[in-house]
């Protein structure tokens, strides 16, 4: 099995230097082994922005049928 030379440096230096394994359980615990009464509190929804989607409405783009306004020559149709 492969092992990289950086493994199996530290691997031999957490051996000769057992302080160090603790020293990294204190480290881990100030920033993320906390109970919940050790957290921030949330912070409040009040001024939370609205979930949204309805702000802004947009004309569908696409093709030709979408380019032009309704025919306003509807009067002036050929006879037949």
């Amino acid at each position: 099995m492969y092992e990289s030379e950086l493994t199996k440096f530290m691997r031999e230096f957490l051996k000769q230097h057992p302080e160090e394994v603790e020293s990294q359980r204190k480290g881990r615990a100030i920033w993320w082994d906390k109970t919940a009464a050790d957290r921030s509190p949330a912070p409040s929804m009040r001024h939370a922005p609205k979930a949204g989607g309805n702000e802004h409405t947009f004309e569908p783009a696409g093709g030709a049928e979408h380019s032009f306004g309704v025919d306003d020559n509807t009067h002036l149709k050929p006879k037949a």
